[in-house]
């Protein structure tokens, strides 16, 4: 079982870091594709814009992550807070029904003697 959650979280942690290299990759594409736009740069300019636009990019989507990650904990607090209020009614209404089956039982029996 520990085994099958650290392969699991060693996934997770390389699936990670592959998407996050396409983003980063993606960010240089569209850096590229600008300066293209721009033709009057010198290569050095260009070469400035394209590692500014990059950064930029990538502090963005950084910062975009981190609060997609802050709203997930968030919400698996609030989903199970919301399980457990749920777990715990379904365990009164299960013991109220049995209770009130064998009270109707117990009644019955002795009426019937």
């Amino acid at each position: 079982m520990e085994q099958e959650k650290e392969s699991a979280r060693g996934l997770a942690q390389m699936e990670g870091y592959l998407l996050w290299n396409a983003e980063i990759e993606e960010a240089r594409r569209q850096a590229r594709r600008f300066t293209d736009s721009l033709p009057w740069l010198t290569t050095a300019q260009r070469d400035d814009v394209e590692r500014i636009y990059v950064a930029d990019r990538v502090e963005v989507c950084r910062q975009t992550l981190t609060r997609i990650a802050g709203r997930a904990v968030e919400l698996r607090g609030e989903y199970t807070a919301r399980y457990d209020r749920l777990r715990a009614r379904c365990v009164a209404l299960s013991v109220l029904t049995v209770g009130a089956a064998a009270g109707t039982c117990a009644a019955f029996a002795l009426i019937g003697r």
